[in-house]
């Protein structure tokens, strides 16, 4: 016992061994802030270069852009803080290039309990590659629905409009239902009564639906009025319907129906309130 006194106490109050350790917490420091000061410059670099493809007049999808450009912000720190890592433990004399063999000699042996982390990354690449969803698109998978926050090597956040944020590992993503790639479908029905006449209410209601895409810019252009689409004892329903920017179908529909009742309130006829139907379609 006394010589491990003995032998802690030498330790301590040697001074070269205060030296050594000032010295090697001085390197890790610099190891660290160079770190960070290379991941904060290698950000910037990126940015610039997506800064400018966002300008060009010839671009991709803009979300898909924003989902590489987060891709490999990742990735750069990934890598920045492994290098980091392994200087570090060279500092205090672990031999790394042997630590390196024996993760591979290990990863060997834990190869197939990996696969499942494989699985993920390969599935990611593909996600990103394939363009199936960005960051920003709205998309169904499984029981997860919502905003997609963040697609990243192993796993994709989706965000839904209640705040829950949805951690999927990319593996297990077999469908995607995408609701962004393509224009939306707003559907309106109107009920008219027979005493006003069909032919004039389709008149007034085509001069209000005219002007609709030059108040709201989510109209991909004229809503079209394709006339009366079912018939009741004392009513007729007049269907109209809209192309709209991708998810906008709802605030379209809704924009229809009040903006049209009031519409044909001022020109003195009374209508009950417009019943929505509204639809997401793929192809257009």
């Amino acid at each position: 016992m006394e010589q491990v006194l003995e032998t802690v106490r030498k330790f301590l109050f040697n001074e070269k061994t205060w030296v050594d350790l000032g010295g090697i917490s001085m390197k890790i420091l610099f190891i660290v802030i160079f770190s960070a000061v290379i991941i904060k410059i290698g950000k910037m670099i990126i940015h610039r270069i997506f800064q400018v493809k966002f300008k060009s007049p010839i671009r991709r999808s803009e979300k898909r852009e924003k989902t590489l450009l987060k891709l490999l912000e990742n990735t750069l720190s990934y890598v920045v803080y492994f290098s980091a890592i392994l200087a570090i433990l060279e500092e205090f004399q672990i031999d790394v290039k042997g630590l390196l063999a024996g993760a591979g000699v290990l990863g060997l042996a834990v190869g197939f309990g990996a696969q499942s982390l494989v699985k993920d990354v390969i599935t990611g690449f593909f996600i990103i590659f394939e363009n199936q969803f960005s960051v920003g698109d709205y998309v169904k998978i499984g029981v997860a629905e919502g905003i997609v926050e963040e697609i990243g090597l192993r796993t994709t956040k989706i965000k839904s409009f209640t705040g829950e944020v949805h951690i999927l590992p990319n593996g297990t993503i077999s469908q995607v239902v995408n609701y962004s790639m393509k224009n939306s479908l707003a559907i309106v029905d109107v009920t008219i009564p027979f005493d006003i006449g069909v032919d004039k209410a389709e008149s007034l209601i085509g001069q209000y639906l005219v002007g609709l895409p030059k108040e709201n810019n989510d109209f991909i252009q004229t809503p079209k009025l394709l006339g009366a689409h079912d018939f009741k004892d004392t009513e007729v329903i007049v269907r109209i319907i809209a192309e709209t920017k991708p998810m906008r179908h709802y605030d379209c529909a809704r924009a229809i129906s009040i903006g049209l009742k009031n519409y044909l309130e001022q020109q003195g006829i009374e209508i009950p309130y417009p019943t929505l139907v509204t639809k997401s379609f793929a192809n257009l």
